[in-house]
């Protein structure tokens, strides 16, 4: 098979398959704080982050891409297939909280932003590193653009803006991308969200979260923290999420065998993408089977997958 990959294009894309949770009310951002694998308290208007929630075994139920929109606001970007069950699970923590959440997808357009239309958007000197808020004057209203980590050197985005706002209308004019080109880019930039596929799959270590800023290690507890924090510190992280590749199309859920093992699975894909000629998947693997051995999707015969570079470095320690 031909590991040549499509290069990833400009412009903007739908994104049918996220949606957008509410938080609202005086203690939205502490209630979240004590749920979530990041420090909400302390965010600003200025950045955004990437977060996990998680059970109390520390697997991840949902992960998010969360900003504070007001004081009293904050917005969390995930997985439309888990947006019910997860706002279901998170409500049962509320109690007394002033916090009130809702599912606010209907209320808000939310779209992908790429290279060249990112810089455009946020200005020609400003900053396109991850997890940064830009927040966009275009006409009379103004628009969110939260940055994310970059995919084979090409800028990356969402965008958020009401539906009632004229702000979405400035974009017509930018070149449109299918879907599935911002699907495979988002499967190269080595970032994978939670799925319905992998409810529970995953502590986000095997995710490499925090590796990409989706863990706080600092904050206080939420549910899962020891298990986190003990997968963090107490030796050598045994399992990690790779890019690879196939000459076939794969699906989040399918499971990876090592030539060494013919008997049990050494990983997990997490989430996959193809645009017809390349398909490409963030799979969680074994270090031991990474290792000069063949990769195989499904059994220890099937397809053959390629292990591709990662494009950020693994951290060991925080």
């Amino acid at each position: 098979m031909s590991l040549t990959l499509s290069p990833l294009h400009h412009g903007v894309s739908p994104l049918p398959h996220l949606g957008v949770i509410r938080v609202s009310g005086a203690d939205a951002a502490n209630f979240l704080h004590n749920q979530l694998t990041q420090d909400v308290l302390l965010l600003d208007a200025q950045h955004a982050r990437l977060a996990a929630f998680c059970n109390a075994k520390g697997r991840m139920q949902a992960s998010f891409v969360l900003y504070k929109r007001a004081a009293d606001e904050v917005l969390l970007v995930c997985r439309r297939d888990l947006l019910a069950q997860t706002l279901k699970r998170l409500s049962m923590f509320v109690l007394r909280a002033k916090a009130q959440l809702s599912d606010a997808t209907a209320e808000f357009t939310l779209l992908g932003l790429s290279g060249d239309v990112v810089q455009a958007l946020c200005g020609a000197a400003a900053s396109t590193d991850p997890w940064l808020r830009h927040v966009v004057n275009l006409g009379p209203d103004s628009a969110d653009v939260l940055t994310l980590f970059p995919s084979q050197g090409v800028a990356r985005a969402l965008y958020l803006a009401p539906v009632t706002s004229a702000a979405t209308s400035a974009l017509a004019a930018c070149p449109q991308l299918a879907v599935e080109s911002w699907c495979v880019a988002d499967v190269m930039s080595g970032v994978a969200w939670v799925e319905q596929a992998t409810f529970e799959a995953f502590v986000p270590q095997m995710l490499n979260y925090e590796s990409v800023d989706g863990v706080n290690f600092k904050k206080g507890c939420y549910p899962g923290q020891e298990v986190v924090a003990r997968s963090q510190f107490r030796g050598t992280l045994k399992r990690r999420a790779f890019i690879v590749q196939a000459d076939a199309p794969l699906h989040a859920g399918l499971e990876v065998f090592s030539s060494a093992d013919a008997n049990q699975p050494c990983g997990l894909v997490a989430q996959a993408a193809s645009d017809g000629d390349c398909h490409v998947a963030i799979a969680e693997l074994q270090l031991s089977a990474t290792d000069g051995h063949s990769l195989h999707l499904g059994t220890a015969q099937g397809a053959l997958l390629h292990l591709l570079p990662l494009p950020y470095p693994l951290r060991d320690d925080i």
